[in-house]
């Protein structure tokens, strides 16, 4: 498995136990696909978290929005990953039937820990959030931006900088590139930034 996760197919994080498919479940949320969506962004904008990549089996368009009139995949988990004050972050959830459910599940997995925050906790909300950083041997910060950065040994913050531009333009979806590529660049810019500071 590589070092970052794809959007399409879904990258489902290492280690997590998985639902087996006769035990996967119709919810009883009431959302459609771009509500889920919506509300999911939201969450992890509201708690701080940036270059998020939503994986699933569900196929993109290479503007990274999904086909039009797709059939619910067999496999309908759903992964999210994002950084969150400089850390990797991973939910993921295939308890339901249909992929929208799971990455509701997942925003309202969110909320209730954001919940913490409000209720004056936020300490406790720390200690939550730990649970779900990215396990090391999937993404570890020095591998992910060193491989997609193509950088080897001890890199200034010159050599970073360089080695993003150089595959920035690229990777830009207005240039021929995919909105995954240009997210997965940007995100390990952000961490080569952090390391190299």
């Amino acid at each position: 498995m590589s070092d970052a996760p794809s959007a399409y197919p879904l990258t489902w994080p290492q280690g997590a136990p998985r639902t087996e498919p006769l035990k996967r479940a119709n919810s009883a949320f009431k959302q459609t696909d771009v509500s889920a969506l919506d509300f999911l962004q939201g969450e992890i904008r509201r708690m701080g978290g940036s270059y998020l990549v939503i994986s699933t089996n569900i196929e993109l368009r290479r503007d990274g929005m999904p086909y039009a009139n797709q059939k619910q995949p067999a496999d309908p988990g759903a992964a999210i990953y994002f950084l969150r004050k400089g850390k990797q972050m991973t939910f993921a959830c295939d308890r339901w039937a249909k992929v929208r459910d799971n990455l509701y599940a997942i925003a309202k997995t969110i909320e209730a820990i954001r919940g913490i925050e409000r209720w004056g906790s936020t300490d406790m909300m720390e200690r939550a959030f730990q649970a779900f950083e990215a396990l090391p041997s999937m993404h570890e910060p020095s591998a992910f931006w060193r491989d997609v950065l193509g950088l080897q040994g001890k890199p200034t913050r010159a050599d970073v900088d360089a080695a993003y531009r150089a595959r920035a333009k690229a990777a830009h979806p207005d240039s021929g590139g995919s909105r995954e590529e240009w997210d997965r660049l940007s995100a390990a810019y952000e961490v080569a930034k952090q390391v190299t500071a």
